[in-house]
């Protein structure tokens, strides 16, 4: 269990939706004159407005009473995706696993988050060759029992290991099969088609979610959330990309209403934020660009 505490230094997580209090977050660098075409995003970036965009969302986070460690910056790193910290490192109550991203253009990024950690918390492992995990590909379904993707991004390597690093403190691995989607250059995660809002509710896009998974959830008492196809299309899937600061309290994407009043008509508290900048062309949401370091138990 994490501890409950308001220390700034206190750190671990065990569930998706537990009151945020500490986040890892990287301010954009590389990310504002990256290549369009070698990153996979789906049109050049405009540096001021993303720039503008990711200081609003932070302000948001901030005004929450999330505190914000910050990744050490480096525009010359080329580390374009960087600024979506999720990704390389996971968190679970003991302490940090170093993961080792699918995209062979992040894996840079696990020395990012390994420097980060040093006396900030225990490393307890690290992904090493040949298997590949990300953070978006894992998924707390209750504080014991954390579901991972296996997919383009995280492989059955990659999972062994992460299970011989957490089954120590009383975790125990799932793995789902993912769908194809769009294929290995596009950023198909498991949080991309299910993402929890609280221990009892989730947004998913039905279409996509392992069916195993679907029926696990639904026996775990989980209310699924069949997000609008329309949206879902429109924002490549961000739309269910929804960021929970606490049980039923969320932090979205503007521009999908509809997905926004299905959570609101089941009972959450949801602030919106302009990205059309920051997170649409990038194929990452405001999950994606914080790392939480401790959440409250829930």
């Amino acid at each position: 269990m994490v501890t409950q505490s308001d220390d700034p230094g206190a750190f671990g997580v065990d569930s998706m939706v537990g009151d945020l209090r500490r986040i890892a977050m990287r301010r954009p660098g590389a990310i504002l004159t990256a290549n369009a075409d070698e990153w996979h995003y789906a049109k050049p970036i405009n540096a001021d407005a993303l720039t503008s965009q990711y200081e609003a969302f932070a302000g948001l986070l901030e005004a929450a009473g999330v505190q914000i460690d910050w990744v050490a910056d480096g525009e010359a790193d080329e580390l374009a995706d960087s600024v979506f910290t999720y990704d390389p490192s996971f968190v679970v109550p003991a302490g940090a696993i170093i993961l080792r991203p699918g995209k062979s253009a992040r894996r840079r990024e696990a020395e990012l988050h390994r420097a980060f950690y040093e006396g900030l918390m225990p490393v307890l492992g690290t992904i090493e060759t040949p298997g590949t995990v990300e953070g978006g590909d894992c998924c707390w379904l209750d504080p014991h029992t954390l579901a991972v993707g296996r997919g383009f991004r995280t492989n059955q390597a990659g999972i062994d290991q992460l299970e011989a690093i957490v089954d120590p403190h009383g975790i125990s691995i799932e793995a789902y099969d993912l769908p194809y989607g769009n294929g290995p250059a596009a950023c198909l995660h498991l949080l991309s088609v299910v993402n929890p809002l609280d221990v009892d509710l989730a947004l998913v896009r039905a279409p996509l979610v392992p069916t195993a998974l679907y029926q696990r959830m639904a026996q775990m008492g989980y209310r699924l959330l069949h997000v609008p196809d329309d949206e879902f299309e429109a924002s490549a899937g961000l739309n269910l990309n929804v960021l929970a600061i606490g049980p039923r309290r969320c932090l979205a994407i503007d521009g999908f209403p509809r997905t926004v009043d299905l959570m609101t008509e089941a009972g959450c508290d949801v602030t919106v934020f302009q990205a059309d900048e920051l997170c649409l062309p990038c194929e990452g949401g405001p999950t994606c660009l914080t790392r939480p370091l401790h959440r409250a138990s829930v």
